[in-house]
């Protein structure tokens, strides 16, 4: 059995679901994974800001306006009346729950029922849809199996037991269509896999069925060598391997979801990324096999602080640096790179909610240099540091200030710190030179 996950563009309209609709429809049983319709996510986190900021006017102005949106879709998509009396009745259900989120004090269990609330909506019309059009569909709540433990991971023993509870309960149906992002937390209250998490939900699925295949429906063709953002004439990617999916998928590369290949790497299960609106594209296989060696992509991760720690008292002296990262560890905040010298650390984060704790914390032991508006520049491909010409692309960054070089701490991986505003002109140099035989 395969697992097949579809982003929010993919299910943002009536004709995107029809072309989810011929792709999922081969005759081979499958578990469909969806996200919410695309801008739903966005408008749902509007909302329960209003809610926390106490706007109630605003929050349910916002709600208002998103009802009218799943109203015309359901009216566009279900044309059998039966099913589209159903399926408003359940949309009015989730709108009403909405309203009364407006009476509750914020918190944020609540904040996270509000976010479910996308995921619930689309899985719930598209498996409607699906009946429609005689396809033998059963939705699955993925609230009845999907769990994090105490420290936010996947409980992997519980997903098993009740996902394969909730399978064989229903062993006639084609396909099964379940929500990505949302799960319970360890208490069982609603909770949720970050944003983008979706894609951890399917390769999670597929881990504990031990699936054939993996496949993650967006709207690209694949992996791009490139961010086609910033840079025009980028490549898709056939093939990486799980190593260098996930450095690209950690450093930037917005397509992956940082932890989707972590549940399926132990078991070899393949990951494919396809295109919804191209599906005869190749895309990109994500597996075991390294195919070549050498740069085979460029990724960029904006809003990185950087913190220089320097003191005399890490002069060879042992213990220094476990004070600086009990620090970090306290505050719950994790480092992305790091460099040391004799006297001084070097170190990046990209989460600073808590960095102001930090700083006062480390500057009872250091003198500290902050910068701000910092970006990530990470090279990516398999045994990039045996790479006899990876220094040669250093000669044509010459002109742009480079904060910190990480090199070797991983094999497949040679990340760049520089300012954000030299990000694009970076990106593009490197791009021409790695990628274009232009010659620099």
């Amino acid at each position: 059995m395969k697992v097949l996950k579809f982003g929010g563009t993919s299910v943002g309209s009536v004709e995107n679901m029809n072309h989810v609709k011929s792709i999922i429809n081969d005759g081979s049983k499958k578990i469909v994974v969806l996200s919410a319709m695309s801008g739903t996510t966005n408008a749902l986190v509007s909302i329960a800001s209003e809610i926390e900021k106490n706007n109630i006017n605003q929050a349910e102005s916002e709600i208002d306006k998103l009802y009218k949106k799943y109203v015309d879709v359901v009216d566009n998509l279900l044309t059998d009346k039966y099913l589209n009396v159903g399926v408003m009745a359940y949309v009015n259900e989730r709108f009403n729950f909405l309203l009364r989120c407006l009476e509750k004090p914020f918190s944020l269990t609540l904040e996270n029922e509000v976010l479910a609330q996308g995921e619930l909506l689309s899985t719930y019309m598209f498996n409607a849809y699906l009946q429609q059009e005689g396809i033998n569909s059963q939705l699955l709540a993925a609230l009845d199996f999907m769990k994090i433990n105490e420290v936010k991971e996947p409980d992997f023993k519980y997903i098993q037991e009740h996902l394969n509870e909730v399978l064989n309960s229903t062993p006639g149906a084609d396909i099964y269509i379940t929500q990505g992002f949302i799960c319970l937390d360890d208490a069982g209250k609603v909770s949720n896999l970050q944003r983008g998490g979706s894609d951890y939900t399917a390769t999670i699925v597929g881990a504990v069925i031990k699936a054939e295949e993996v496949q993650i429906w967006t709207d690209i063709d694949g992996m791009h060598n490139n961010d086609p953002r910033f840079v025009e004439g980028t490549q898709p990617i056939s093939d990486l391997s799980f190593d260098e999916a996930a450095e690209l998928a950690y450093f930037g590369a917005k397509i992956l979801h940082p932890q989707t290949v972590l549940p399926v790497r132990e078991d070899g299960i393949p990951v494919r990324l396809k295109n919804t609106m191209n599906p005869p594209a190749p895309g990109t296989l994500i597996s075991s096999n390294h195919v070549e060696n050498g740069i085979k992509a460029i990724a960029a991760k904006d809003n990185i602080t950087a913190i220089k720690i320097k003191s005399g008292r890490m002069l060879q002296a042992h213990g220094f640096l476990r004070k600086v990262f009990e620090i970090f560890e306290v505050h719950e905040t994790s480092i992305d790179m790091i460099t040391t010298s004799e006297v001084a650390v070097s170190l990046t984060i990209d989460d600073d909610k808590n960095l102001d704790k930090i700083v006062s914390e480390l500057e009872a032991i250091a003198t500290i240099e902050v910068d701000k508006n910092q970006s990530i520049v990470c090279l990516v491909g398999h045994s990039i540091v045996n790479h006899e010409d990876t220094f040669k692309l250093f000669q044509i960054l010459k002109d742009v200030k480079i904060r910190m070089i990480s090199y070797g701490g991983s094999r497949n991986n040679i990340s760049l710190l520089i300012d954000t505003k030299d990000k694009v002109e970076t990106l593009q140099k490197l791009n021409a030179y790695l990628f274009e035989l232009v010659t620099l």
